[in-house]
């Protein structure tokens, strides 16, 4: 008789998949906080500072490449290119082989700036995860690439 409504709302919280959920999105608030507002500091959204960190770790991208990277839509990362060229950091160049495509590169300013605050952002980061080892960092790290692969091959929906 455990079939009822009732009985369902209150075996519910005990899945572990569902109490894995809430822990992990809790989680991610939580040091999520931390980076916005490192972020913040520098008078940027913390996808506004993706930008800068992917461009600064990989050189220029392709815009649909920088999307890809920062899990945004097409639209978003042209507004926010957009925002980051009139904040001067990034610049957009032309593609030779497709005169389509485009590219985005950090400026000077860009380039400047990360170099002497991305150690800073780095440093608040691993403080907000410093609950965990580097192994056990390692472990997690490794989960939840495997949760992720997996909740992404799956069709959404119930």
């Amino acid at each position: 008789m455990n079939s009822t409504p009732d009985a369902a709302r209150r075996s519910a919280p005990d899945a572990p998949a569902l109490k894995l959920w809430v822990v992990l999105a809790r989680a991610h608030a939580a040091v999520q906080r931390h980076a916005e507002a490192d972020a913040t500091r520098h008078g940027l959204t913390l996808t506004e500072f993706g930008i800068l960190e992917v461009l600064y770790h990989r050189g220029p991208l392709l815009l649909g490449e920088v999307q890809r990277r920062i899990l945004v839509s097409s639209g978003g990362v042209t507004y926010l290119i957009d925002r980051l060229e009139r904040k001067g950091l990034v610049e957009r160049r032309d593609c030779p082989e497709d005169r389509r495509a485009r590219y985005a590169a950090l400026t000077p300013a860009g380039e400047q700036l990360m170099r002497e605050h991305f150690g800073e952002h780095a440093a608040c980061i691993e403080r907000a995860l410093a609950a965990l080892d580097a192994e056990e960092q390692r472990q997690a790290t490794e989960l939840l690439r495997r949760l992720g692969r997996h909740a992404a091959e799956l069709e959404p929906g119930c």
